[in-house]
């Protein structure tokens, strides 16, 4: 079976860590650097799943201050 792309993979660590409680609404995420770090991976991918994950709703981010879990992320 292949592997899912690595932002696919981000994606689900991060929903999967909301709904298990591990992030909270309001929780600062990794820097886009620390993310690189962790996957070991370019920041393309990590840039990428960060904007998808806002896109649905998951977390929103502020420019110069981080990516942050949303009040109110989807169910």
């Amino acid at each position: 079976m292949p592997q899912a792309p690595l932002y696919e993979q981000i994606i689900n660590d991060v929903s999967t860590a909301v709904r298990a409680g591990t992030l909270k609404p309001g929780d600062k995420l990794p820097s886009i650097a620390e993310l690189r770090e962790q996957y070991e991976s370019s920041a393309w991918p990590v840039r990428y799943a960060l904007r998808i994950l806002e896109e649905r709703g998951w977390i929103v981010t502020r420019q110069g201050k981080g990516s942050f879990v949303a009040t109110q992320p989807p169910v």
